[in-house]
C-alpha cells in the first residue's frame, strides 16, 4: 500500500472516519492503522468503570454525551467489544433504524425495549439531540431523567448516568502552563520511531523514485516529526481555543493532520491554507506572514530585493538536505521561521533571529493570570499578583472605558451622567474581591471568573483572551469599536451596574466650563465647594 492510501484514514471524507462494526474477515491495513492510532482519553476510562459496575440485570442506562466528532461512536464500538455480550448498546443517535423515521423515533424504540429488558443500556448521543428527546421524546422516564440532567449538570441517579465529554476538556491550564495530552500523544503516535505502521510506509517510499508531490509528503512527515513543530501545532490550536472559542475534536484534528501533510504546499503553508476544516480555517487568522516588526520588514525587503546574506544561504541548503527544495516566496520563510521558533538546534539557527516577533505575550498573560484565579489561596505573593492585575489592568480599564467621554476626571471619579456642557461624577472605591476568588472554581481554560466590590456591591465579569487584549488596549489608548462587539457587551453590562452602584454614594462633582463643584450629602444638607 502506498503512503498516500494509507494516510486517508485520517481524513475526514474517509470511511474511516466514523467508527462502524466490522467483521474480522474485513479486516485490512487501514484498519489496523486506524487502531494503532486511537488515543485511549479520561473519559474512556469512566465510561469503562461506569459500564464495569453494572450488573447483567441492572436496570440502569449510561448516556454519553458530547458533539460530532469527538470520538462518542470509537470509544463505544470498543467497549462493545469488552462489554457487549451483557449490556445493549446504541452507538449513535443521530441515525435511525427506519428510512422513514426520525432519530427521536428510532430513541423511542430503544428505550421501551430498555425498559422491556433486564439488562442495562449504553447510549451515545449529541448534545443537540439530548435536548430533542427532552422536547419530543416519548418515553416519559427517559424525559424526566435527561431534563433532569440538563438543568443540572452535575446530577446523577441510581438509574441514569451521564458522562459528557464537556466535562474532559481536551485543553487544561496548570501550574505549568497549558496542555493538551490528546493532540501531544496523538502527533507522537503518528511520527513516532518505533514499531510505527506509517513511519514504515515512510522508509520504503523513501527507497523508490517519486514524484514532486510524494516527495514533498515525505519533507511534511519529517517536518511534523520534530517535537519542536508538534509544539508549535499545539500552540496554535490552544490560540484557536482561545481566541476563536474552537473546540478540538478527534476526528477534526485527524483530518487537520491530514491536510499539513498531504496540502498542496510545504507543513508551514498548509498550516495557514484554511480550506473547510473547521480547526485550519481558524488557524488561517494567525499566518504569521501578516506580522509587522522592524525585523521581519527587513527581512521581507532584503529577499525580494535578492540582497546577499551567507547565514540565510546556510539556512537554505540545510532545508534542501529535509527535502523542501521549493520556496518561492518570503512570507514562505516567515511561516517557516515560525514554525522552527522553538528549535534550537536547526541548521545554522538563522530561524532563531525572529524568535522576539513570534512571541506570544497576550496568551502569556492570560495563562499567568488564569492560573492565579484558579489557584487563589490569599498568599501574600498570589494577593500582591493579582492587585496588581485589578489596579493596572482590570480597574483601570474599566474606569477609563465608564469615563471615556470625560478624560479629566482621574482616577478617583466614575462618570454617572453627561448632561450638554456638564458632566456629573461620583467616588468609587471599586476593589478585588478577594474572599469571592478563593470561593470561585474554574474549570474551563477558555475563560476564568474576576471579581470585584464597591461598598456593599459584588461584581463577576468573565474574562476571556479576547476581553483580556481590549482591557489591555483599552489602557494604552485604544477606544472599543464594531470588532470588539462580544466583548465590549460583557464590558458595557458590567459598567451599567458599577454606574449605577456608584450613585449611592454621598459625594458627586459636577464639571462644565465654568469650573468644577463638589457636593457633600451631610445628613440632610447638602455642602457645595468649588474646585
Amino acid at each position: 500500500m502506498r503512503l498516500k492510501e494509507a494516510l486517508s484514514v485520517l481524513s475526514k471524507s474517509s470511511p474511516y472516519a466514523v467508527s462502524t462494526e466490522r467483521s474480522n474477515n474485513n479486516q485490512n491495513i487501514l484498519d489496523d492503522i486506524k487502531s494503532y492510532l486511537y488515543i485511549q482519553m479520561p473519559i474512556e476510562e469512566a465510561v469503562n468503570k461506569a459500564i464495569s459496575s453494572f450488573g447483567a440485570n441492572d436496570k440502569k442506562i449510561l448516556f454519553l454525551c458530547g458533539s460530532s466528532g469527538d470520538g462518542k461512536s470509537e470509544l463505544l464500538t470498543k467497549a462493545k467489544v469488552n462489554f457487549g455480550s451483557r449490556i445493549k448498546f446504541h452507538l449513535d443517535a443521530t441515525h435511525s433504524f427506519d428510512p422513514h423515521g426520525t432519530a427521536i423515533q428510532t430513541l423511542d424504540k430503544v428505550f421501551d425495549e430498555f425498559e422491556a429488558s433486564s439488562s442495562p443500556l449504553v447510549v451515545g448521543i449529541n448534545a443537540g439531540m439530548l435536548g430533542n428527546y427532552a422536547e419530543e421524546g416519548q418515553n416519559q422516564f427517559i424525559r424526566s431523567k435527561i431534563s433532569s440532567y440538563l438543568k443540572n449538570k452535575k446530577e446523577q441517579s441510581d438509574t441514569a448516568i451521564f458522562i459528557n465529554f464537556e466535562d474532559y476538556p481536551k485543553f487544561a491550564i496548570g501550574e505549568d502552563g497549558y496542555k493538551c495530552d490528546f493532540a501531544k500523544k496523538l502527533l507522537e503516535r503518528i511520527t513516532q520511531q518505533e514499531n510505527n505502521i506509517i513511519r514504515q510506509l515512510i522508509e520504503k517510499e523513501k527507497l523508490q523514485q517519486n514524484d514532486v508531490s510524494t516527495l514533498r509528503l515525505i519533507a511534511n512527515f519529517e517536518l511534523l516529526s520534530l517535537p519542536s513543530v508538534q509544539k508549535v501545532i499545539i500552540d496554535l490550536l490552544f490560540k484557536a481555543r482561545l481566541m476563536r472559542d474552537q473546540f478540538l475534536t478527534a476526528r477534526a484534528l485527524l483530518d487537520f493532520i491530514h491536510e499539513l501533510l498531504l496540502g498542496e504546499g510545504y507543513l508551514f503553508d498548509n498550516l495557514f491554507a484554511g480550506g473547510d476544516n473547521e480547526l485550519a480555517s481558524k488557524i488561517e487568522n494567525f499566518d504569521p506572514a501578516h506580522l509587522r516588526t522592524k525585523e521581519l520588514d527587513r527581512f521581507i525587503l532584503a529577499y525580494d530585493l535578492g540582497l546577499p546574506d551567507g547565514e540565510f544561504d546556510v539556512f537554505k541548503n540545510a532545508l534542501n538536505q529535509l527535502g523542501i527544495l521549493n520556496i518561492n516566496s518570503g512570507a514562505q520563510y516567515l511561516r517557516l521561521f515560525y514554525l522552527l521558533k522553538y528549535d534550537d538546534d536547526f541548521a545554522n539557527n538563522y530561524h532563531k533571529k525572529f524568535s522576539d516577533d513570534f512571541n506570544e505575550a497576550l496568551i502569556e498573560s492570560y495563562i499567568s493570570v488564569y492560573q492565579l484565579h484558579k489557584s487563589y489561596s490569599g498568599d501574600s505573593k498570589q494577593k500582591n499578583s493579582l492587585k496588581e492585575f485589578y489596579r493596572d489592568t482590570l480597574i483601570s480599564a474599566i474606569r477609563t472605558y465608564i469615563n471615556r467621554n470625560a478624560p479629566k476626571l482621574g482616577k478617583k471619579f466614575f462618570l454617572l451622567s453627561d448632561f450638554g456642557d456638564y458632566q456629573i461624577a461620583a467616588p468609587a472605591d471599586l476593589t478585588m474581591d478577594s474572599k469571592s476568588i478563593s470561593a470561585s472554581t474554574t474549570t474551563s481554560s477558555a475563560f476564568f471568573n474576576a471579581h470585584l466590590k464597591l461598598q456593599d456591591k459584588k461584581f463577576k465579569l468573565p474574562i476571556n483572551i479576547n476581553l483580556l487584549s481590549l482591557l489591555i488596549n483599552i489602557n494604552n489608548g485604544y477606544r472599543p469599536n464594531k470588532h470588539d462587539k462580544n466583548s465590549v457587551i460583557l464590558l458595557d453590562e458590567l459598567a451599567t451596574e458599577i454606574v449605577q452602584q456608584a450613585k449611592a454614594a454621598t459625594e458627586i462633582v459636577i464639571t462644565g466650563v465654568d469650573g468644577k463643584y463638589h457636593l457633600e450629602l451631610d445628613d440632610e444638607d447638602i455642602m457645595v465647594s468649588e474646585g
